[in-house]
């Protein structure tokens, strides 16, 4: 087979050498960000005008002060304040392998030289096919469609299934779920706040989550609900949309015998299975979180995102949709894409994976830092909660307004999280899965306890 001219690019001996001029210069300023450190004085002014101007334009202010300088080093980043801090957010996960990871920037250089610097429903390249079959191998579902967030996939996944299983038009979600912020995503979510003021046009209806404090009764009572609701809206359901780990919710991971019971219900009855794993991506003891709690003979769709840098939704054959329901004028850009790409193999590759894999790991760690610190100051703080590579605690006794205050006192210490659930409300991490050591957790601890002890 003759060599495209791609092919002949790739090959140029100039753009291996470009390509290693560039990581040597950024690898040069990277060893420069060891630490957290202040910001400057120098740049405050001009920093805070930025804010200003920002807060303008989008018609609010930022959460955090955050405007970052677009460089940093693992779990650090640098802000154009000067300042350096440990990211343990990484935008809610969307972004968060590490930053200036080298083979990131390598991939996303590949993306760089494309002649498509957003790919699409009528243009994609060999590098959208090769990521469809990397996800599609690994999940063990049919299909594989291509998107631009979150949200999007799982809008995808409720179209698909009203379309297969019509006139059914209702929805079925765990109490405490986070779907999205799109029109139909606000309506499933249960926040109210993010659908104040919208239209209702979609019929959902909340089936109980798991607790681990009562496993047997928690599954029984979501049970006897969903039979409820099926008795009283026979063949009225279309999907049930499941979070194997709840994220904004509180970082509430469920249980396979739980999940099961539900699903074996649900398939008595015809209705999909949709599995949003738009934070779960990556970061279990497997690849896809429903493959950590044993369901793959259940799942009809699989959502992702985030941490993915392209998201996507798969399904079975089954419910492969009639030409014409999905499509998109953007899919992702070829940086994106290539980046998808080799994280998913680097995860693969390099042990993230498996009871003893990093991710499994991460948790450790945390879990048993914070219990040290549960330890030396009782009723500081309690947990950690979540799973793998997605870290919750409920510090200040749960308490909305001051654990808000105090990540903001814990961002000027030098540290990036995140809140999450209500009733307690928590504080969490989404550490970098592909650049976090034991001796950045060992750090991050050390300042949650040190602005603990200050709140």
């Amino acid at each position: 087979m003759s060599i495209t001219h791609l092919g002949a690019l790739k090959a140029n001996h100039r753009l291996a050498e470009a390509k290693k001029m560039l990581l040597e210069a950024v690898s040069e300023q990277q060893k420069k960000l060891t630490g957290i450190r202040p910001s400057d004085p120098e740049r405050e002014q001009y920093y805070n005008n930025a804010l200003e101007t920002l807060a303008k334009y989008r018609g609010a202010p930022l959460w955090y002060p955050y405007l970052g300088s677009g460089i940093g080093n693992g779990a650090l980043v640098e802000l154009m304040d000067g300042s350096v801090k440990y990211d343990f957010i990484g935008g809610i996960g969307v972004h968060h392998f590490g930053h200036g990871h080298p083979e990131i920037i390598s991939a996303c250089v590949e993306g760089a030289i494309s002649d498509l610097v957003m790919q699409g429903h009528l243009q994609q390249n060999t590098d959208s096919l090769e990521l469809i079959d990397i996800l599609v191998t690994e999940s063990k579902l049919d299909h594989c469609f291509l998107t631009t967030s979150g949200s999007m996939a799982n809008e995808n996944a409720l179209k698909i299934a009203f379309q297969k299983n019509h006139p059914a038009k209702r929805i079925l979600a765990f109490e405490g779920c986070f779907c999205g912020r799109t029109l139909a995503m606000s309506q499933i979510t249960e926040k109210p706040m993010v659908r104040e003021g919208l239209p209702v046009d979609l019929d959902v209806d909340y089936i109980p989550f798991y607790s681990p404090e009562e496993p047997e009764k928690s599954t029984k009572r979501a049970i006897e609900t969903l039979k409820k609701f099926l008795w009283r809206h026979p063949k009225g359901y279309a999907l049930m949309i499941f979070e194997m780990i709840q994220g904004e919710g509180g970082y509430y991971p469920g249980d396979t015998e739980f999940f099961r019971q539900i699903m074996e219900v649900l398939k008595n009855h015809n209705i999909a299975i949709v599995i949003d794993e738009v934070q779960t991506f990556g970061r279990t003891s497997k690849l896809f979180a429903f493959q950590h709690f044993g369901l793959q003979d259940l799942v009809d769709m699989v959502n992702i995102g985030k941490l993915a840098q392209v998201c996507a939704t798969l399904f079975t054959d089954e419910y492969n949709p009639r030409p014409g329901l999905l499509s998109q004028t953007f899919t992702s850009s070829s940086a994106a894409i290539h980046a998808s790409k080799t994280m998913i193999h680097l995860m693969i590759k390099e042990g993230f994976f498996g009871p003893n894999g990093k991710n499994m790991k991460i948790n450790e760690h945390f879990t048993k830092n914070f219990k040290s610190i549960a330890k030396r100051h009782p009723n500081i703080i309690r947990g950690p909660y979540g799973l793998g590579a997605m870290v919750a605690f409920t510090p200040l006794d749960g308490d909305s307004n001051r654990i808000i205050q105090f990540g903001k006192n814990l961002f000027q210490a030098g540290v990036m999280s995140f809140v999450c659930g209500r009733d307690p409300t928590r504080a969490r991490f989404l550490p970098p899965v592909g650049a976090v050591r034991p001796q950045d957790i060992d750090s991050v601890t050390k300042i949650v306890e040190e602005t603990l002890l200050c709140s």
